[in-house]
């Protein structure tokens, strides 16, 4: 395929921002539409969460484009889960044995402002602010857009259109409602949603509470989260019901109501954040959903990516790594040298929808683990044989989580099932006492390793695998 192509990216977040930088690298010319504001020069946040977990998938994106070493300044380890239970105590649940697997916090806007700033270092890339996307004629490969300031409506044209506008995408709507051609799509929400909320640095810019984890107040229902900044501040967000239980958004709607839910539930929290009503009455609600849509492509002129195709909710810290590692597998399907756009494109979806389903499935699961599996005894001495496990033997057991999270050479799909046989294994047997924490650790291993692959070939024969 010609490299003087023009290609169209609808949406400059972190998706868009990392393919334009890489078809840029790859020499096709590149024009960005982006709704928003350029954040670079005015903060854009408004509640959203704005910091993420950055790990390994996402970093092989980064080493891509050579800026693994600029992402790592941004960067804040977290080595594990750091539990607080009602009373204030707490204990660390690292996320792997193995002392150099580890996620990081980054921020979104200095990550995003980055890789804005790196595409557009090429001539060959030009992006474009406060132009919003209004529908795409995908036979004609044709986009509406309209100019926020002049209020103007104008249509750009292209030899392809990739669309990375997130879980709003006006692409994806576009196919759904041209009804042109058979498009599948859903759309769940969890019945929680959440706030964003903050723990502000002490006066001499010190952080107020353990630096290297990502904090976490369990609380079977709902959950509170913490993860670090660079400027000493924690980003916390409130996981909460809309409308079940005692407390929930519907019903938090006085002061008084919602720091009498925070000192019953989260009283060593509160003690942080003076700043909480401030932020729980400024900042909004916003829902939680899981977006899956089939086909990612309309012949070989229009693509969805990122978010626009598979929207995830953020419990595995993988939205943004599965958005990166996007633009990798992208990358490696144009390696090829198809014959055509439409065969890059089909080949691309073949290869990575499998895997995004897997993630969004993968999320939902963390989702309840987090909010509350986390404090359960058999849980727990999971996790303790586990790191125990990977500690002693690195490179003949991995844990489900760094399946997921830090083996990117291979699939979501693969990292979920094995991960859950394992899960699986290892749980019935600490239910039935044939291993425990105490067990000699080489047994233990030869014992989840056969009970795994049972699982895996019931699993085969049963057909879901």
């Amino acid at each position: 395929m010609k490299k003087q192509q023009n290609i169209l990216i609808i949406g400059a977040g972190l998706c868009g921002s990392l393919l334009a930088l890489r078809l840029g690298q790859r020499g096709y010319n590149v024009s960005v539409y982006e709704m928003r504001p350029d954040l670079r020069k005015t903060d854009i946040s408004a509640g959203r969460s704005i910091n993420l977990a950055f790990s390994d998938r996402g970093n092989k994106a980064m080493k891509l484009v050579g800026l693994e070493e600029k992402v790592n300044a941004l960067c804040i380890p977290m080595h594990g889960r750091m539990i607080h239970d009602e009373h204030g105590n707490t204990f660390q649940s690292n996320y792997s044995g193995r002392s150099h697997e580890y996620i990081n916090s980054v921020s979104r806007g200095d990550l995003n402002a980055l890789l804005l700033d790196e595409a557009e270092k090429h001539e060959n890339v030009n992006i474009y602010f406060n132009k919003k996307c209004k529908s795409v004629d995908f036979e004609n490969t044709t986009a509406l857009f309209k100019d926020y300031h002049s209020k103007d409506e104008f249509i750009e044209d292209a030899d392809i259109i990739i669309a990375t506008d997130g879980a709003g995408s006006a692409m994806r709507k576009s196919y759904y409602l041209g009804k042109k051609f058979l498009f599948s799509f859903s759309q769940a929400y969890l019945t929680h949603g959440y706030k964003e909320l903050s723990i502000l640095p002490k006066p001499n810019g010190d952080y107020k509470t353990h630096k290297n984890a990502l904090h976490i107040w369990p609380r079977g229902s709902f959950m509170l989260i913490a993860l670090p900044n660079l400027d000493g501040s924690f980003t916390v967000t409130l996981f909460l019901s809309y409308d079940e239980g005692t407390y929930n958004f519907n019903n938090l709607t006085t002061k008084a109501i919602v720091l009498e839910f925070f000192k019953k539930e989260f009283p060593d929290a509160l003690a942080l954040m003076p700043n909480l009503l401030d932020d729980f009455f400024t900042n909004p609600t916003a829902p939680l959903g899981t977006i899956k849509c089939s086909p990612w492509h309309y012949k070989g002129n229009t693509l969805l990516m990122g978010d626009a195709a598979h929207a995830i909710v953020p419990f595995y810290g993988q939205g943004m790594n599965a958005s990166f590692e996007d633009v990798a597998e992208f990358d490696a399907i144009l390696d090829k040298n198809l014959d055509d756009w439409e065969a890059t494109f089909k080949a691309y979806e073949i290869k990575r929808k499998k895997d995004t389903d897997a993630i969004a499935d993968l999320a939902i699961d963390n989702f309840h683990e987090m909010k509350g599996h986390v404090n359960q005894t058999v849980f727990q001495e999971k996790r303790k044989l586990e790191m125990a496990l990977e500690k002693k033997f690195p490179n003949a057991y991995s844990s489900k989580y760094s399946l997921v999270t830090f083996n990117e050479d291979i699939g979501y799909r693969e990292a979920m099932l094995r991960g859950r046989a394992q899960d699986k294994a290892i749980l019935n047997m600490l239910t039935d006492g044939i291993i425990s924490t105490d067990s000699n650790l080489k047994e233990v291993l030869e014992k989840v390793k056969q009970e795994t692959e049972a699982i895996l070939e019931d699993d085969r024969i049963a057909g879901l695998k």
